[in-house]
């Protein structure tokens, strides 16, 4: 059977860092002191020194306004339509930096895959790249749609049985947020406003072929913690997409990792672990729950402290790191959680 291998990533992220903003914006607006010390503490140990965003950051955030063009005003955030009139040039402008980093031949592209929950347009993200990045007409293409985080390995997954199927195949992968899009006005709402606190914009392209080069890609396995279906979810309201992520999710995957964690794992003891960095909370549930040294996760919290969550795109950001180190070799798992409570791992080689 024909081995599917990751052969390259290219990463990008708007120009514009605005955590520190954001930061200064939320504490602000928490008029309770109790809880903005609480915002204030909680916010320090994030693990997070960066995150972009396709706002440029306003130049006083106490002056009701978050952005330099005012599109987040407090008394008056957007609507969906506006924040989806946004999505559609930002999301391809993005999506074409990452792509253009790739440095791929266009005319042996056969494939495309893009996954992003964060915003839809028809004709789609997937046609607009297409025929911005010059791909031929005839390449098949696929949206992951609405996964949330996870989705990075469900396109992985697709591009991996494509190329198995048909050694010819030159699969492009896109992941594509911009989570930005989705600030909401829940100011007093401490839990709410850390978890915004997370959330970034970035965009990943990868090259997945048969060609032997970059990361070999093994089995792909997929579970569901019971009792958790509630814990993550993603809904389209009228002032923006409406997510909620309780503060339960990393205790529940900490609780059940030590039990059910080792079946999605696989036979070599990994090496490598590229990680879904969702939080800080997040990485340390895993870490616990596997019982993993304390440098295991080390690629993960470094992309968590220099860009944030970006949801799907995430977790490519990691592979890359793993691809450029000169020293990240040997067996890995990839390991995301999303909606569900879903947890999808795959194996992986980097010879």
């Amino acid at each position: 059977m024909t081995q599917a291998w990751l052969n390259r990533i290219g990463t990008a992220v708007p120009s514009h860092d605005i955590h520190d903003a954001f930061v200064e914006f939320g504490r602000d607006t928490v008029t309770d002191w109790h809880k903005r010390a609480l915002f204030d503490r909680l916010a320090k140990l994030s693990g997070i020194q960066h995150r972009y965003s396709i706002f440029e950051p306003g130049p006083r955030p106490r002056d009701r306004i978050l952005d330099a063009a005012g599109f987040y005003r407090r008394g008056a955030f957007p609507s969906t339509a506006d924040r989806m009139a946004l999505y559609e040039p930002h999301a391809l402008d993005l999506a074409m930096a990452a792509v253009r980093k790739l440095d791929a031949d266009p005319g042996a592209i056969t494939h495309l895959i893009v996954a992003s929950c964060t915003g839809f347009t028809a004709p789609g993200l997937d046609f607009q790249i297409m025929r911005a990045a010059g791909l031929p007409d005839s390449t098949q293409r696929t949206i992951v749609g609405f996964m949330g985080c996870f989705a990075a390995v469900n396109a992985l997954r697709l591009a991996d049985q494509i190329v198995r199927a048909d050694r010819l195949s030159r699969v492009l992968v896109v992941n594509l947020e911009l989570c930005s899009l989705h600030l909401r006005e829940d100011f007093q709402d401490v839990p709410k406003m850390l978890s915004f606190l997370l959330f970034a914009d970035g965009a990943s392209a990868a090259l997945v072929s048969a060609d032997p080069t970059g990361i070999a890609i093994g089995r792909f396995q997929a579970a569901v913690i019971p009792r958790s279906h509630d814990l993550i979810t993603w809904h389209i309201g009228d002032n923006g997409f409406e997510m909620h992520l309780s503060g339960q999710v990393p205790g529940r995957i900490r609780r059940w990792l030590p039990e059910h964690g080792a079946q999605l794992l696989p036979s070599d003891p990994p090496a490598l672990w590229a990680v879904h960095a969702g939080g800080r909370s997040i990485l340390d549930a895993v870490q616990q729950g596997l019982g993993l040294p304390p440098d295991a996760l080390r690629y993960s919290r470094e992309i968590l402290c220099d860009y944030g969550n970006m949801s799907s795109a995430t977790l490519m950001f990691v592979l890359e790191k793993i691809l450029l180190d000169p020293d990240g070799c040997g067996p890995g798992v990839g390991m995301a959680f999303g909606p569900g409570l879903s947890v999808e791992t795959f194996a992986f080689t980097r010879p």
